[in-house]
């Protein structure tokens, strides 16, 4: 995900409400309910366009062995995307194991789902031990909350002046 340079300073300015007390105004509140709404609508189309992708992706496998050239392109776009693979992955690629592109997929598919199988025993068997206190993983709107630098200081012009520090990161 992507932030413009405006995006960017109205985060900034929200992180500043955050982070220092003070009053914030309606003109702050209101740009940082907007940057909430758009950071919402990209994890939606995120969703949207993954699972797209997953649709597409059980497309081509189930018209193998004719769409290689596709199947194994999306299969990889998938896994970068963080996809674990299917069992049908793994049998479409021992299937094409022939194939160079297919065989290094292949290795990789197995040390992934190796790795969830590992991480699903751990949690069977984490199950049967004391339970933990664990954050959910909500995704709730952001609140302006009271606080932030002095207004004044991110309206001033952003021109070179006699009182105009360069900004820190």
């Amino acid at each position: 995900m992507a932030f413009s340079a405006d995006e960017l300073r109205v985060l900034r300015r929200a992180l500043a409400i955050a982070l220092h007390p003070s009053t914030a105004d309606d003109e702050d509140v209101s740009t940082c309910l907007r940057l909430a709404h758009s950071v919402d609508e990209a994890v939606h189309e995120s969703a949207r366009l993954r699972d797209f992708l997953l649709a597409d992706l059980a497309r081509y496998r189930a018209a193998l062995p004719g769409t290689v050239a596709g199947y194994l392109p999306l299969l990889e776009e998938a896994l970068g995307a963080g996809y674990q693979p299917a069992p049908d992955d793994l049998a479409a690629l021992r299937a094409l194991r022939g194939n160079a592109v297919a065989a290094d997929l292949l290795a990789r598919c197995r040390v992934l789902a190796e790795r969830a199988v590992r991480a699903k025993l751990a949690g069977r068997q984490a199950a049967t031990e004391p339970a933990r206190a664990t954050v959910p993983a909500s995704r709730t709107r952001l609140h302006a909350l009271p606080g932030g630098g002095d207004a004044a200081e991110e309206r001033r012009p952003a021109g070179p002046g006699p009182d105009r520090r360069p900004a820190t990161p």
